[in-house]
């Protein structure tokens, strides 16, 4: 049986983040499916969209890469959100932001993210976390 695409689900509102993030995981070489939404109430409809029976998406995705500052709802709100729901808080869900304030690693845990990632300063440092990620997340996690 072949193994499926791993989807990855970016939430972030910056146009330039997302594309940085995109381009370092194809410089990474991740094999994985990069989708992405620009906001805390857009990662609902996607997720709504991809619950349907009749879409032609194929599946929820595997892990959602989430920024903590956005509009109309936070990061914050949004993980909160997903972790409550019966049907999307089995997503493994990693903050990935340009914060480093303990206070907002100790909140993203205790509202149920999987981990805190500060956006690395430099190109080749995104570059090494996505390797990084698909490793761990793609390689050594097993998922159903």
């Amino acid at each position: 049986m072949p193994k499926k695409t791993f989807r990855i689900l970016l939430v972030d509102d910056d146009p330039d983040d997302r594309y940085l993030l995109q381009t370092a995981f194809e410089e990474s070489a991740t094999p994985c499916q990069l989708d992405y939404v620009e906001d805390g109430d857009e990662i609902f409809d996607y997720l709504d969209k991809h619950l349907q029976p009749d879409s032609n998406v194929e599946q929820l995705p595997d892990l959602i890469l989430l920024d903590l500052n956005m509009p109309k709802k936070n990061g914050w709100q949004v993980l909160n959100e997903l972790k409550q729901s019966p049907l999307f808080r089995h997503i493994p869900v990693i903050i990935l932001t340009t914060s480093k304030s303990p206070e907002h690693v100790r909140k993203s845990y205790h509202l149920g993210a999987s981990s805190f990632i500060s956006k690395p300063s430099s190109f080749s440092n995104l570059v090494e976390v996505t390797k990084i990620l698909g490793k761990y997340w793609i390689d050594v996690v097993t998922f159903v």
